[in-house]
């Protein structure tokens, strides 16, 4: 008996695997991310070197600091153990790209064109929006806040931050960052499902002002540069949101169901 949920036209008719299969896949397919964040950790242990990495990833707050300061390190093993973390991290970082390529090889073959063309480019402008952010945040934010941090420590304190407590403060801040640039992903998604329309996306603009300069406050440190920063970019990319939902809703559309044949066809 024919399956009422297949029609003769459908793309994925007769592609069905075996969950165990499917299971075997996967494995593959994590074995692969495990292999590239590897290679990739491997090069950078080379060069520029775990050490060479965390004085890259400390150079804005080095610059900043008074002239002879140094960071230091608190615990015993932390200046072995922290150059290791930034490395690991930073390997599976640029490790990204190719980790999704992973995962979209073992989704992939279970959607349809039409699912194709709203998976694939929601996927790449993410990650690109996700690097954007946490470059902007190096580049422009920490050069910024730094130095007005500095400006505001009392006279009687020598600041020499620790080693360890800076990465954690600079994860959390690229991880901030990274999310925040993800406002137009998100748009797309909620206009896309239907959640809300773009009209109400658009009555929604001060709300989303109020919210972002809320969520500014919290995430970037205590000095207006910081918040403006974070704040200015999520508002025109919410803005680009709407602008793109627009034009996403049109093209990933599914095909329209074809009319079934009547009975008196050919009578």
């Amino acid at each position: 008996m024919t399956d009422p949920k297949k029609t003769p036209d459908d793309e994925l008719a007769g592609t069905e695997q075996p969950f165990v299969q499917h299971l075997l896949e996967l494995r593959d397919r994590l074995m692969y991310c495990i292999y590239g964040i590897g290679a990739v950790f491997g090069v950078l242990v080379f060069y520029p070197g775990p050490s060479g990495l965390y004085d890259l990833l400390a150079l804005p707050l080095v610059k900043s600091l008074p002239e002879g300061s140094k960071m230091i390190a608190v615990g015993v093993v932390s200046p072995f153990l922290v150059p290791i973390k930034v490395t690991v991290l930073a390997a599976c970082g640029l490790s990204l790209p190719w980790i999704l390529y992973q995962v979209w090889g073992f989704v992939a073959p279970g959607l349809y064109k039409h699912e194709k063309r709203l998976v694939t480019p929601l996927v790449i402008a993410s990650t690109l929006l996700f690097y954007l952010g946490a470059a902007f945040c190096y580049f422009f934010v920490f050069g910024q806040a730094f130095p007005a941090i500095q400006r505001m420590a009392p006279s009687s304190v020598a600041v020499s931050p620790d080693i360890d407590a800076y990465l954690d403060f600079v994860i959390t801040m690229f991880i901030a960052f990274g999310v925040a640039f993800e406002v137009p992903i998100a748009v797309v998604i909620l206009a896309r499902m239907g959640v809300v329309s773009v009209e109400q996306l658009k009555k929604f603009r001060s709300y989303f002002v109020v919210a972002a300069a809320a969520v500014a406050g919290v995430v970037t440190p205590p000095d207006p540069v910081s918040m403006v920063a974070l704040l200015l970019p999520m508002c025109l990319l919410y803005e680009a949101g709407i602008w793109t939902a627009q034009i996403f809703i049109k093209h990933t559309q599914p095909p329209p169901e074809e009319a079934p044949a009547s009975a008196s066809d050919g009578a």
